[in-house]
């Protein structure tokens, strides 16, 4: 009786009722009552000490996807929440190091002679790579901010370019369909085209490290409905993905060691590595399926390498890392995957769990052009042409916010590694930046005289590159 008694008094001297959960919804400990001035920071130091962390970890905290960073008391009368309820309240793991905003360029690199159609930067963000209309694929000197390699051979428009995670192999695809590998410490080719898709190439991408070091394999997507996976040491295709009815517009290598691939035929393909079987197939859209983003998708891109720039001595040794990275980013969920198309929407999946989707994340009025995990794999951005970028929960698939001032569709975005800093570039020849928690335009970064047709944010955090129609590579910093 005493206990309850107790309790009353405390509910009513202004204490809130909370229950902390992960972004999972996992609950941490039972609910509790919290007083009213508690804010940020007290309960920072109370999810530290729950989990018994001895190096202190920053978190942010969020209700119903808005994050916290008033005091419990003010915010309950600001939003006019009921006290008689449990407030679920989320934590989540921030990045110890910040990124710094880019807001500057430090140059602009003349070099292409037709537009610039993608640029990657290397896993460890020291090299630059760039596709071009004029058929060559360009390295650049990251220190001295000048053109490296010119590496040419295709005989068309080279419409996509992708790093090795390993970081020691570059590939790219042509719109005669044909891949190039390339040896980026010297620009030249390593062996003939690679030979085999009738139509161009629309996406290639690795299988990550922390499976398979040092990197041989990647599979690529084409036009012509099918997806091949190549291997770079016997330099040939090994397996054919066949069995969309249309072209393939996406393709990415997972975690788990399966291949998704995303179709005009409106599906998507799950495939296994091996001999290449169908696992599943995931439907849903009612038209084109554009993009593919999966939530691990950084840590893939970057396997061993982080912001801290260490560099690795041997292959097992960077697999060893990768997969530490990959389980830690991970976690006990699933790998999580997102679709965005010509329908206008886009889906949650968890393709190891169901074949049906987890949510439809509708409020776009134009086709999705681009979507992207952030790092942490706490939130999804997405691209249209209907001139917006808009964010939403990485978990749930929840709408959170719509970012606007692109003045045409927006073509691609990028994320700063801290998971708090989001890029876009448009039609409207602007690169612009959003800061993920004022949910606001953080830097707007006109300078281009053309479309901005691609853009990067290094792995380390330190630059961003765009590149489009003006033929020029920008370079932007802090």
């Amino acid at each position: 009786m005493e206990v309850e008694e107790e309790q009353r008094e405390m509910s009513t001297n202004n204490n809130v009722m909370c229950l902390l959960t992960d972004p999972e919804g996992t609950p941490l400990g039972a609910p509790m009552y919290l007083p009213q001035n508690a804010g940020p920071q007290q309960l920072q130091q109370m999810v530290n000490k729950l989990l018994n962390n001895e190096e202190k970890l920053p978190y942010a905290f969020y209700i119903s996807d808005q994050e916290l960073v008033v005091q419990l008391g003010t915010y309950l009368q600001k939003k006019n929440v009921s006290v008689e309820k449990v407030l679920s309240i989320v934590y989540q793991p921030q990045a110890i190091f910040r990124i710094r905003p880019v807001n500057r360029c430090s140059s602009t690199i003349a070099g292409h002679t037709e537009a610039v159609l993608s640029v990657a930067f290397s896993p460890d963000g020291q090299r630059l790579a760039s596709g071009s209309g004029d058929t060559t694929v360009r390295l650049w000197d990251l220190t001295t901010q000048t053109p490296l390699y010119t590496c040419t051979g295709h005989k068309n428009w080279v419409l996509c370019i992708a790093w090795s995670p390993d970081g020691k192999h570059l590939v790219s695809g042509s719109k005669a369909g044909e891949l190039q590998c390339w040896d980026p410490q010297t620009g030249k080719p390593s062996g003939n085209p690679l030979i085999g898709h009738k139509k161009w190439i629309t996406g290639i991408s690795w299988e990550p490290v922390h499976l398979k070091a040092p990197c041989r394999r990647f599979v690529s997507s084409s036009k012509d409905g099918d997806a091949r996976i190549w291997d770079i040491t016997l330099r040939k295709c090994v397996i054919c993905l066949t069995g969309h009815t249309l072209a393939v517009t996406c393709v990415k290598w997972g975690g788990d060691g399966v291949i998704y691939t995303g179709s005009q035929d409106c599906t998507i393909k799950v495939w296994e590595t091996s001999q290449g079987k169908l696992i599943r197939e995931l439907k849903g859209h009612g038209h084109w399926v554009n993009s593919l983003a999966l939530s691990t998708e950084y840590i893939l891109r970057t396997g061993a390498f982080d912001h801290t720039g260490k560099q690795y001595s041997s292959p097992e040794e960077m697999k060893e890392v990768a997969l530490e990275r990959y389980n830690k980013m991970k976690g006990n969920a699933p790998e999580r995957l997102v679709s965005g198309s010509d329908d206008f929407t886009m889906f949650l999946w968890e393709p190891a769990v169901s074949k049906h989707p987890k949510t439809r994340m509708t409020g776009h009025q134009q086709l999705v052009n681009h979507v992207y995990f952030s790092p942490d794999g706490q939130w999804v951005a997405s691209a249209s042409f209907d001139k917006s970028v808009k964010l939403w929960n990485g978990i749930t698939g929840k709408f959170v916010a719509a970012f606007r001032g692109h003045v045409g569709p927006v073509y691609q975005i990028s994320w700063s590694a801290d998971s708090r800093l989001l890029l876009s570039g448009s039609k409207d020849s602007t690169l612009k930046v959003w800061d993920i928690r004022t949910q606001k335009l953080k830097q707007d970064l006109p300078g281009h005289a053309d479309e901005v047709f691609a853009v990067d944010w290094s792995p380390d955090g330190e630059k961003v590159a765009s590149g489009g129609k003006d033929r020029v590579l920008k370079l932007w910093m802090g």
